[in-house]
């Protein structure tokens, strides 16, 4: 079983990532990294590093890869690294960032649970000093078996692919009753529904036996939201269950309506 998740007791030495954002807020996350953060923490902000909004692949495109080593390779990072990601907890931007690194197979990269609260209260240094790091020099291999492109998804619609799409959305998103961000309401062909917010314990994040129940072990599953975000702790969470064949479309819902039609309604 991948370990994904650490409480904050757990974590030792390493190199820190905060990633706390407010999607209705969105210069909140800078401002309280700025005010105060873990000391020797870095701070990647959602749509400004681990986006690249002038692409139209969804909402929140995900940056090429040459922007994403750049970013790891600015930042310090090295492949060796043991790397803490918090956010404020029982959010998903940690998770982003966690399936990014992941995707660059970083091989030890933890969310923290509870984010940045639990890690002050367990006694860590908080600072608001900016850290420097010499840029690195890192030779990625991208680990594409957790990356689903749309061509991906359309085969699984299509019925040329066997896999399970699984929606993170809330429930009345994924059923077209109530669409709040999108101007087509409606699910991707096929898909299930779980809502990612029912993974969360009070500023945790953890698995359940609904979301047990959903899907099974022995299939390849392919999770989506709205825009490639809230489904990344979905992703990461199955990741933590021992889940193995699961992939990411980071462009989600968004990216499909611009391309192809939907369906509403509930797929059990």
């Amino acid at each position: 079983m991948a370990k994904v998740f650490v409480d904050a007791k757990e974590v030792k030495a390493g190199r820190f990532i905060d990633a706390r954002f407010n999607l209705k807020d969105k210069k909140w996350g800078q401002l309280e990294y700025d005010k105060e953060h873990i000391e020797g923490a870095i701070y990647w902000d959602l749509e400004r590093d681990l986006s690249d909004l002038s692409r139209i692949e969804g909402r929140h495109p995900i940056p090429l890869k040459e922007q994403l080593q750049f970013l790891f390779e600015q930042s310090g990072l090295r492949l060796e690294d043991t790397i803490y990601i918090y956010d404020q907890g029982a959010a998903p931007f940690a998770a982003r960032a966690w399936w990014m690194l992941t995707y660059a197979s970083f091989p030890n990269v933890y969310i923290v649970n509870g984010g940045y609260s639990a890690l002050k209260q367990a006694g860590f240094t908080v600072t608001a000093k900016v850290p420097t790091f010499t840029p690195s020099k890192i030779s990625i291999t991208w680990n594409e078996s957790i990356y689903a492109s749309r061509a991906d998804v359309k085969n699984i619609v299509d019925n040329k692919k066997k896999a399970t799409l699984l929606d993170a959305r809330a429930a009345e998103r994924y059923r077209g009753e109530n669409e709040t961000i999108d101007h087509i309401a409606g699910h991707i062909p096929t898909a299930k529904n779980f809502d990612w917010e029912q993974l969360i314990k009070g500023t945790s994040l953890h698995s359940n036996e609904q979301l047990l129940k959903k899907v099974s072990k022995d299939e390849e599953i392919v999770v989506y939201c709205g825009s490639g975000v809230t489904a990344s702790p979905l992703y990461a969470v199955l990741a933590e269950s021992g889940y193995e064949n699961i992939r990411l479309y980071v462009g989600s819902y968004s990216d499909w309506i611009a391309h192809y039609d939907v369906e509403t309604g509930e797929n059990l």
